[in-house]
């Protein structure tokens, strides 16, 4: 059993983890990374296939997420934007159309209830403080119905609603039965309106990082060197006096204080002695993960783009309903990346790959023809199967959980101070949030140690 003693321990070597380390680090102040699995990344993990690579968790960057791309520069990557040249594709009651620009071409009722729609969301949204939800105004009222419920009291169309569905499932990967108004009004916010969260340029998918998202951990735990031990999954969390304890497989951390930078739903899994306060565990069983199953496939060259076409479609048939041009920016290769959420993924999520695969397959050949049957590489990843994620793309809230509990997602217990993507203010669920979590745990504990020091005695003189 390896033991470590230092001033700051921080569980989880993902992007909110690793920036916590790195900025006390770089503070001289004594540092080590506890990591479940034996990568650093969290929910970004890059496959490198040689002459191309593969994003099978988090990917894109948009324009105003200015923490993550301060990071990037940093690093010294280069982004390149998503493709969106040509013609975008829609598959709507067995109907293939081709269209440019954001909106489809769809019955002009259903697109005017979802634009009105998506206009008072915005409006509310507004509303919604980013750091205390919970004190909007009618916040009860809003925590109290589901997605699902405001859309059968407020849109007039079917249609409608199944548009407004398709941009709940690729934003939260869940149903719009599966979290509360008042979470995506917050969300929304976060982001800087709901635009912001479902366009691609100018968008939250506007961007993406030449070689992948993972080398944004890989570039901050090499700076980190052996601070960061991975392969030990944290169990327990012991507080005493003023010390604290993280007992992991195969290794034990002592130190003034704790950052559990982890999804809520597994920091709500671990054990802690004593035990968390009633709010804090409360609110980790009312904040589960999206479900999500991320599908890549890899033809010898963006075979769509000769046809005017840019890679971009959805579907209300499915299971595959998103889909895009995932190419490398020389377009050595073409990729298709096609997204299973919320209740697609949780039934593909149970069958073979070989199963999955075809079915992910049989929407692509619909949108873009026989050849895009025959890729010659497949490859997906099912995040509500990784043990230490178990779902994707972050936690949702549940009806009647920012109100009851949500005071609890940052406030320290004791020496447990939270960071992740969940807790961020500012593009709360994204890989931007992720650092701003990161930077704002280390502050916190920074102002902590100063206080220690300011309170100890004065050392006697001999």
């Amino acid at each position: 059993m390896a033991e470590v003693d230092v001033e700051v321990a921080v569980v989880g070597a993902g992007l909110a983890g690793l920036t916590a380390a790195r900025r006390l680090h770089r503070a001289d102040r004594r540092v080590a990374v506890i990591e479940a699995r034996d990568r650093v990344g969290g929910r970004t993990l890059t496959r490198d296939e040689g002459a191309y690579w593969l994003d099978l968790g988090g990917q894109w960057i948009g324009p105003t997420q200015t923490r993550v791309r301060s990071l990037v520069d940093e690093l010294g990557l280069t982004t390149f934007k998503t493709h969106t040249q040509g013609e975008n594709l829609v598959e709507w009651d067995s109907r293939l159309r081709r269209y440019t620009g954001t909106i489809p071409k769809l019955d002009p009722l259903g697109l005017a209830d979802v634009g009105q729609a998506l206009l008072r969301l915005d409006r509310m949204a507004k509303d919604v403080p980013t750091d205390a939800p919970w004190t909007a105004p009618d916040a009860m009222e809003l925590d109290a119905q589901t997605v699902w419920s405001w859309m059968q009291r407020g849109m007039k169309t079917d249609k409608g609603r199944q548009l407004l569905t398709l941009a709940v499932n690729a934003v939260f990967a869940v149903e719009p039965q599966d979290l509360s108004l008042l979470h995506l009004l917050f969300y929304a916010n976060a982001a800087g309106g709901m635009d912001a969260l479902v366009d691609t340029e100018g968008g939250a998918q506007d961007s993406r990082i030449v070689g992948g998202t993972q080398q944004l951990s890989d570039a901050m735990a090499v700076e980190l060197g052996d601070r960061v031990h991975r392969g030990h999954p944290a169990r327990r969390i012991i507080q005493r006096d003023d010390r604290v304890r993280i007992e992991a497989d195969g290794l034990t951390v002592d130190a003034h204080y704790v950052i559990v930078a982890i999804p809520p739903t597994l920091a709500g899994r671990l054990e802690y002695e004593p035990r968390l306060p009633a709010a804090r565990d409360q609110l980790t069983q009312r904040m589960p993960q999206g479900t999500v199953i991320k599908c890549h496939a890899v033809y010898d060259e963006p075979f769509w783009r000769a046809a005017g076409l840019s890679g971009a479609a959805t579907s209300n048939l499915g299971p595959v309903k998103v889909v895009f041009d995932n190419s490398p920016p020389g377009g050595e290769v073409g990729i298709l990346m096609g997204f299973l959420e919320g209740q697609a993924a949780r039934d593909l999520g149970g069958v073979t790959p070989a199963e999955r695969r075809a079915f992910v397959l049989e929407v692509f050949e619909r949108l873009f023809g026989p050849r895009a049957a025959r890729p010659e590489h497949y490859l997906d990843k099912s995040w509500a199967d990784d043990e230490f994620s178990r779902g994707c793309y972050g936690a949702v809230m549940v009806p009647g959980g920012w109100t009851g509990f949500g005071p609890a997602l940052r406030q320290p217990v004791g020496l447990i101070h939270w960071a992740g993507a969940e807790t961020a203010t500012t593009w709360s669920g994204y890989m931007d949030g992720a650092v701003r979590s990161g930077e704002r745990a280390a502050a916190e504990v920074t102002a902590r140690l100063l206080r220690r020091k300011a309170d100890e005695p004065p050392a006697r003189a001999v």
